[in-house]
């Protein structure tokens, strides 16, 4: 099984309650959740903590996604809680930090795992870079999760997920290949971590967004047009 995990929670500290800031005529959220919500997969999960789920839950549902909660700090530990809820064989992770997240990097992934030789070994782990922050996702398998769970011990480990895996090349299989050209502009940052971050989305969305997803190609067109 195929699921694609967003985790998201009320208690950032640089910007508090951004999970349910207005973006667009909704919430910074639902507009992540919109933009992944077309993927093709099994299972579709929100994955936040006891305190925000009263406010995310109806968030998740008004957009398909099934509502886990799980540890607050350790979001390794509540990856790997929906992996045993689920039965889920391989993740893509996402954040709520992304309003603009990519699907069609995300697609992307999934078809080129799907299409690796059947004979080698798949990634453990596979990310683009290169892109703007805040586009993409990172697919990993269930079983490297599970790995890391039961070995990683430092807090970065366990509050960001993946470390553990990228950081133990001898361990996993770890594929960071560059974004497709269209896309590269590592420069350009659409993630939602300050004030500053939001009031840039905010304009990008002023901009661009009619009420459908805002398409990669207009995004990217919209970033390079600017210093």
């Amino acid at each position: 099984m195929t699921a694609v995990v967003v985790q998201s929670r009320l208690g950032s500290t640089r910007l508090p309650g951004k999970a349910l800031l207005p973006l667009g005529g909704a919430t910074l959220t639902d507009q992540v959740l919109r933009r992944l919500g077309s993927l093709s997969v099994d299972a579709r999960v929100l994955a936040t903590d006891e305190e925000s789920a009263a406010a995310l839950g109806p968030v998740a549902a008004r957009n398909g996604f099934e509502l886990l909660v799980g540890p607050a700090e350790d979001v390794l530990g509540r990856y790997c809680l929906a992996i045993r809820r689920y039965g889920i064989d391989l993740v893509l992770r996402a954040t709520g930090d992304n309003p603009l997240v990519s699907a069609e990097l995300a697609a992307l992934l999934l078809e080129r795992r799907g299409a690796a030789d059947p004979r080698g070994r798949a990634p453990d782990y596979a990310a683009f870079v290169g892109m703007p922050l805040g586009m993409g996702v990172e697919l990993v398998s269930a079983e490297a999760l599970l790995k890391a769970e039961a070995e990683a011990s430092l807090k970065p480990e366990r509050e960001h997920v993946c470390p553990y895996l990228y950081d133990h090349p001898e361990m996993f299989a770890i594929d960071r290949s560059e974004a497709p050209p269209a896309y590269f502009l590592p420069a350009a940052r659409i993630t939602v971590d300050t004030r500053s971050d939001y009031e840039a989305v905010l304009r990008i969305y002023g901009a661009l967004y009619d009420g459908k997803p805002v398409t990669d190609r207009a995004l990217l067109d919209y970033l390079r047009s600017k210093p």
